[in-house]
C-alpha cells in the first residue's frame, strides 16, 4: 500500500473519518502530490501548492493545507520522513463573520408553512422543527433511528463527525411534530427500516431529498436557496442572542473545539438544560 493510501486508511480506521472526508482528503492530496511530482519539494512544494490555490476561499485553502499537514505528520509518525515541510507554513486567515442566520419570525414562518393535514406535510414540519430545535447537521438528522429518540425525556442521540455521539434536548414543538409524524412513518416503512425521517416510498430520506425539502419551504416564505445548515446556524445564533454561553452552544452543536464556536460569541458558562430551556425560542 502506498503512503497516501496508508494515510487515508488510518483516517478511516483510527480516526473514524467519514467516506466524504476521506474522499475530500484524497482529492486534496492528489493535487498536492501532483505539484511534488513536478519537482517541487519540502516547504517550497507546500508554498507552490498554496500559491496555485490563491483564487479559492480562505476556508477551502485552510482545509487543503490541513490535509497536507496531516499527511506529512503521518509520514513522520510512520518513520517514512524525517521532517515536516508544513511546520512553518501558516494557513490563510479565516473570515470571522458570523454565519448567515434567519430571524426568529422567519424561522417560525418556515416551520409552520407545511400542511399538517397530509403525511408529507407532517414529515416536512417534523424535519424542520427537528433541525431547528436540535441544531443538528443534516447528516446527523437523517441518520437518526427510532432507537435514538426518547420523546418522553425529550432527548435525541446524534452521531457527529468522527463517530462522536452526543445527547441533545428537543423542544416541545419538535417533540409534538415528530410524534404527529410517527404514525405516518409506521404506515410507510413498516419494519423495513428504523430511520426516523423517510421519503414517501418508505425509505430513509436522502440528503438530496432533505435539501430540496428545505429549499422548497424556504421559497414558500420568501427565502431563496435556503439550506438545512442555515437552520443550524439560526438555532445557535438565537440561543446566543438570548444569553446562552459559548460552552453550551459548543456542546449543542457538537463542535470538537470551542474555537469553532467562537464565531458566535463569548459568555459565562451555565448548565446545558437550564440555558436551553431559558434561551431557545422553541424549547417549551
Amino acid at each position: 500500500m502506498n503512503p497516501l493510501e496508508s494515510y487515508l486508511d488510518s483516517l478511516r480506521s483510527e480516526r473514524g473519518a467519514s467516506p466524504h472526508t476521506v474522499d475530500a482528503y484524497r482529492r486534496d492530496l492528489t493535487q498536492y502530490l501532483q505539484v511534488v511530482s513536478e519537482g517541487y519539494s519540502g516547504e517550497e512544494g507546500v508554498q507552490e501548492f498554496l500559491g496555485r490555490l490563491a483564487q479559492l476561499a480562505p476556508t477551502t485553502v485552510a482545509r487543503k493545507l490541513a490535509a497536507v499537514r496531516g499527511y506529512h505528520r503521518f509520514l513522520m509518525e510512520e518513520g517514512l520522513a524525517d521532517t515536516d515541510p508544513t511546520e512553518r507554513v501558516d494557513p490563510p486567515r479565516r473570515p470571522d463573520a458570523v454565519p448567515k442566520a434567519l430571524d426568529v419570525d422567519r424561522v417560525l414562518a418556515l416551520i409552520e408553512a407545511p400542511d399538517r393535514s397530509t403525511p408529507r406535510g407532517r414529515r416536512d414540519r417534523a424535519l424542520l422543527e427537528f433541525l431547528y430545535s436540535s441544531a443538528a447537521r443534516i447528516s446527523e438528522a437523517l441518520a437518526v433511528d427510532l432507537a435514538d429518540l426518547d420523546l418522553e425525556e425529550r432527548l435525541v442521540r446524534l452521531r457527529g463527525k468522527g463517530g462522536r455521539e452526543r445527547l441533545v434536548p428537543l423542544g416541545g414543538p419538535a417533540v409534538q411534530a415528530v410524534a404527529e409524524w410517527l404514525p405516518d412513518r409506521l404506515r410507510l416503512a413498516g419494519t423495513r427500516t428504523d430511520a426516523l425521517f423517510l421519503n414517501m416510498r418508505g425509505r430513509r430520506l436522502s440528503r438530496q431529498g432533505a435539501f430540496q425539502l428545505v429549499r422548497r419551504w424556504g421559497q414558500a416564505v420568501g427565502v431563496e436557496d435556503l439550506s438545512p445548515h442555515t437552520l443550524r446556524h439560526s438555532a445557535a445564533t438565537h440561543m446566543v442572542e438570548a444569553g446562552a454561553d459559548l460552552r453550551t452552544v459548543q456542546e449543542l452543536l457538537g463542535h470538537a473545539n470551542v474555537t469553532t464556536t467562537q464565531v458566535y460569541t463569548r459568555v459565562s458558562p451555565q448548565h446545558l438544560w437550564e440555558i436551553y430551556l431559558e434561551a431557545h425560542p422553541r424549547s417549551r
